[in-house]
């Protein structure tokens, strides 16, 4: 079997099966079907099934013991910042909750990266929040993609941080966006005001001013949390959109 088509069939399994643990279809402490059984069904080698299995252990999703079987860890044990993970998880039904505890992670992350990029960022990264900017600019004007846009605007800030810690976290920032901005998306008549929002953080992280950054991305993300906040209230279907209508790819 060619190298490439290997490694691709080995990470569909490994998605399928690892989406269907995030979402529950195999709880915490449940045995996966045997190797027998999964050959069967994704029509795919022991080979493939064992390195697919390897992969959703390397992410603390599985226990897999000779004799025992392959068996789910508890959700606690997760690898929760592995992106696969992340995008997985949000095939839920009913996922704000977890929206909202992304919106938490970010308030403890973002307003501190975006104090230290105010500190520590690079001409380079000052003009790819610029070029970010420009395009949420023309995004509202129907030009650029608004959510790659804000995505690349959120991502620069943890770049121009300085952090290596904080850069690592971009995939989880990311996916978090990917999903939350289709609830806290302002009306078209309000979207140039959130530009000029997401301008403003800009503008303090350029002047060097770290009290300022910090503040102005604290207000971004509390406004946005607000509006998760309100969608989980209402259970319309604003809160619950299905994962089907997420399109989001899984990054790398």
């Amino acid at each position: 079997m060619d190298v490439q088509i290997h490694s691709s069939l080995t990470d569909r399994v490994a998605a399928s099966l690892g989406q269907a643990i995030a979402v529950g279809e195999y709880p915490p402490g449940a045995t996966l079907p045997t190797e027998t059984e999964l050959a069967e069904l994704f029509g795919a080698s022991r080979t493939v099934l064992r390195e697919a299995v390897k992969m959703l252990t390397a992410k603390g999703l599985v226990d897999a013991r000779p004799r025992r079987g392959t068996v789910v860890k508890p959700e606690t044990e997760w690898n929760l910042a592995d992106p696969d993970i992340l995008s997985w998880l949000l095939h839920r039904r009913g996922v704000l909750p977890l929206i909202q505890e992304f919106a938490e992670v970010r308030l403890a992350i973002e307003p501190a990266a975006a104090a230290l990029a105010a500190q520590n960022a690079k001409p380079a990264e000052i003009a790819e929040m610029k070029d970010a900017i420009d395009r949420m600019r023309e995004s509202v004007l129907g030009g650029a993609d608004p959510l790659v846009a804000d995505i690349d605007f959120h991502v620069a800030i943890l770049k121009g941080s300085g952090n290596r810690f904080f850069w690592s976290l971009r995939f989880m920032i990311s996916v978090a966006l990917r999903f939350s901005i289709r609830v806290t998306d302002p009306p078209q008549k309000d979207k140039h005001g959130n530009v000029e929002d997401h301008n403003q953080v800009l503008e303090a992280i350029e002047a060097g001013d770290k009290a300022l950054a910090e503040t102005r991305m604290r207000e971004l993300l509390t406004e946005a949390k607000v509006l998760l906040s309100e969608a989980q209230n209402r259970n319309d279907a604003a809160a619950e959109i299905a994962p089907s209508d997420v399109g989001f790819p899984v990054p790398k």
